[in-house]
């Protein structure tokens, strides 16, 4: 879903870290590098960035108050 704030494990904060990481990974880095780069030293806090999975423009997809009208949601409105 949305990248943690911070590390489930030790409590590192690494949220502000995830720009950064997917930045290092489009200039080339393999992934340990990146991390290393980053400064996350911690195996718990290089697998919150390695194994997150990046959900919510998928899950936008399917709110459904932007797909339909208000007057159609609430027709006490018009």
């Amino acid at each position: 879903m949305i990248i943690p704030v911070r590390c489930f494990t030790c409590g590192k904060v690494i949220g502000s870290k995830w720009d950064t990481y997917l930045d290092l990974l489009q200039a080339d880095y393999s992934e340990g590098d990146a991390l290393d780069a980053l400064g996350l030293v911690r195996y718990c806090c290089r697998r919150m960035l390695m194994t997150h999975v990046d959900l919510i423009e998928k899950l936008l997809n399917y709110n459904s108050l932007e797909k339909t009208e208000p007057n159609i949601l609430f027709p006490w409105m018009i």
